[in-house]
């Protein structure tokens, strides 16, 4: 609303000071017994003289501008009637010659009839915004603060020195400073922030060492909050950046499915190993605990789990195929708990590319939860083998240990994955890839478990026989010869005699 002129000149006899005295209106249910007029002072305030001194040194044109001003800032906000010029000029001289009437003093108790909660507040709004128009504002500094908690990063400046033990940091990062500056190298350009006219951004060192610290430990994000020096919000959205990059621009490279090259040095170094031909990887399934989801619970409840630890248990599921190595080069996540393992072999990547005929004279070695599949090579699980089988099944526990070594060393390595998570479900795949990216990096530049008497783990994943052991009999032909050609050969193992 603006205000272009108004019907007074000298605008200081409407406002005294102190501020008129205003009426209060008490209304009483007997109009037939005595009244009397009430006049209420409000309180003097000492803003008033800084006012009435503005009054007297002010010409009338900025005045009028002022009040116009706080005419246009009073109304509107709660829904109420705009005030207009004609109504200001008059309020005041109508409130000093208002007469109210009171009943007699014996009933001053009866409720007054005065200004709603809504209306006080407006009118102390309108007077608070005329005053502060009118008291010249206080210089503002051109210095901008700074909105961050002062934390405490003592423990992470004493661990990113140079002089600090190379042992001691693979005990808090489960790798070497190496391998830790090759990951801040690598991901460098997808985890640096700009500074800003608020803060300064976190360093790159510190926001992978944030991620590698909390995969490695499992430690809560409260945790993870003390040793940086950091908020627990910001440290939940390190860690998922930082896995994202990893998946982005690492994944590619550390965690694929090898070239005919590497397909050809893998199955020379198993056959070297097992005697067992064209077998290109050693396939495991193991569960990692999550907390209970919102939505179809039923499917992530883990029943053997649960009987076994005696505790409601909620888990999702690891498959990977890794080579003589123990680098992982085919990862299934994220399946229900519920899932058997051959379920979740039947709905992964790697059984869509068998299918397709891509898997032929390949053959990958699983244990006695799988099914018998042409490029799917399990151990005999019937009662009463022979001695042909038994020595077939100890090389196929040798080409499986490979895999169950390296899942626990992902586990071992990587202490989110042994506890339940403060991921949430659908962000879970995206933390779980990145473990397995970096297992496979540490996996490629030999770094060593570190055992801590602290840190005890074990693997353990029950096994379930599939529903259909065997879904091809060419399969069956081909296993038997095999394990004849195993033990003719001198080749089979010797352990069960």
């Amino acid at each position: 609303m603006e205000i272009s002129s108004f019907p007074f000149d000298d605008l200081s006899q409407y406002y005294p000071t102190p501020y008129p005295e205003l009426p209060v209106t008490i209304d009483h249910p007997n109009s037939n017994k005595k009244r009397r007029t009430v006049v209420v002072s409000e309180p003097e305030n000492d803003t008033h003289e800084s006012v009435d001194l503005f009054l007297k040194n002010t010409d009338t044109s900025t005045i009028k501008e002022l009040l116009a001003s706080v005419l246009n800032f009073g109304g509107g906000d709660d829904g109420e009637e705009e005030l207009t010029a004609m109504n200001t000029t008059t309020t005041i001289n109508n409130y000093q010659q208002a007469v109210v009437e009171v009943p007699p003093p014996a009933e001053l108790e009866v409720v007054a009839s005065q200004p709603s909660s809504k209306q006080q507040r407006n009118n102390k709004r309108n007077r608070n915004a005329f005053t502060s128009a009118l008291v010249p504002a206080a210089p503002v500094s051109n210095h901008r603060r700074m909105w961050v908690v002062d934390r405490s990063k003592d423990w992470w400046e004493k661990c990113s020195h140079p002089d600090y033990p190379d042992e001691e940091f693979k005990k808090s990062f489960r790798m070497s400073k190496a391998t830790f500056e090759m990951l801040c190298e690598e991901l460098d350009p997808l985890v640096t922030k700009k500074n800003t006219m608020l803060r300064a951004a976190i360093p790159v060192r510190q926001r992978v060492a944030v991620c590698i610290w909390r995969l490695a430990t499992g430690e809560p994000l409260r945790e993870v909050s003390k040793r940086f020096g950091l908020g627990i919000s910001t440290c939940h959205k390190l860690v998922l950046e930082v896995c994202t990059a990893i998946k982005t621009s690492l994944m590619g490279r550390f965690l694929q499915w090898p070239d005919d090259a590497r397909l050809t040095t893998i199955k020379g170094e198993f056959e070297k190993m097992s005697g067992i031909p064209n077998v290109v990887g050693s396939m495991y399934t193991t569960h990692i605990p999550v907390i209970a989801p919102k939505a179809n619970v039923g499917a992530y409840y883990n029943r053997r789990h649960t009987e076994r630890n005696q505790k409601t248990s909620y888990t999702v599921t690891v498959q990977g195929v890794v080579d003589p190595c123990g680098v992982l080069t085919d990862v299934c996540i994220g399946w229900p708990g519920s899932f058997s393992d051959e379920k979740v072999l039947e709905k992964s990547a790697l059984s869509q590319r068998a299918n397709t005929g891509s898997m032929t004279q390949m053959s990958i070695i699983g244990n006695s939860n799988y099914p018998l599949m042409d490029w799917c090579l399990v151990p005999y699980s019937h009662q009463n083998l022979t001695w042909t089988q038994h020595a077939f099944n100890e090389k196929i526990g040798d080409v499986q240990k490979v895999a169950k070594d390296s899942f626990y060393r992902l586990k071992k390595r990587w202490g989110c994955l042994q506890k339940r998570t403060e991921v949430k479900l659908q962000e879970l795949p995206v933390v779980l890839g990145a473990c397995c990216v970096l297992h496979n990096i540490c996996e490629m530049r030999k770094e060593e478990i570190v055992n801590e008497p602290d840190n005890s783990f074990e693997l353990f994943d029950d096994e379930v026989l599939p529903e259909n052991v065997v879904r091809s009999v060419t399969a069956v032909q081909a296993r038997d010869h095999i394990a004849h050609k195993l033990l003719h050969h001198g080749l089979g193992g010797t352990s069960f005699l």
